[in-house]
């Protein structure tokens, strides 16, 4: 199930604006990737700000977004040139059509379990072809990011109605091993909405760590 976040539309919309693209150190690499591609899958796509970028920029192929959050993706929808799929890995089946599969931000960290990320592999290697490539990302945890997201890293933004949102995380301690759970709250016009959230800081080092892919 998305978060709530993701799936609410009005708290959906606020996701460019709180993450432009000037503020993503990860498009910059995916971009050249997804332009040298003939057929690509984005998995976690959010508003699709990647591919629709791709496709400003005149990639002619397919370019695919796949996303559990309705939110998220009735905001990709506004460009109607690219496929939106709702669903996940689980929910599709792909029989090597893509030459790149990317999951940028925070999307692999999503797959908390080694069941759903074997079963996520399985399928982004049934999707790709014989040559294709998957890339995607993942916080290091040594680093400890979630240690910054506390109620004093305050955002601000606007919504559609022109109120101000104020928005800040709070994370639920003690961390539970490479799970790290947190509340993202937004408050505007005495209203408060509030989204919780599970990422997986997997070390190669953890005991957890992920078995072979068969």
């Amino acid at each position: 199930m998305a978060d709530h976040q993701f799936a609410d539309a009005e708290l959906a919309a606020l996701y460019d604006t709180l993450h432009p693209w000037e503020s993503r150190g990860d498009f910059p690499f995916y971009l050249p990737l997804v332009m040298a591609a003939d057929a690509v899958l984005d998995v976690g796509c959010g508003t699709g700000a990647l591919l629709r970028r791709a496709r400003e920029q005149a990639h002619p192929g397919r370019l695919c977004g796949l996303d559990p959050a309705p939110g998220m993706l009735a905001q990709a929808r506004k460009r109607s040139d690219i496929e939106w799929i709702l669903g996940d890995l689980t929910t599709v089946a792909w029989d090597r059509e893509f030459d790149l599969i990317v999951m940028t931000g925070h999307a692999f960290q999503v797959l908390v379990t080694d069941s759903e990320l074997l079963g996520s592999l399985r399928a982004i290697r049934s999707a790709l072809t014989t040559t294709g490539r998957f890339a995607f990302e993942t916080r290091n945890p040594p680093v400890r990011a979630w240690s910054r997201w506390t109620p004093a890293l305050t955002m601000e933004t606007t919504d559609a109605a022109g109120n101000a949102v104020r928005i800040w995380h709070d994370v639920e301690t003690p961390v539970d091993g490479d799970l790290v759970s947190f509340t993202t709250t937004f408050a505007s016009a005495g209203r408060q909405q509030e989204s919780r959230s599970t990422l997986r800081f997997l070390d190669t080092d953890s005991p957890r760590s992920c078995p072979t892919l068969a």
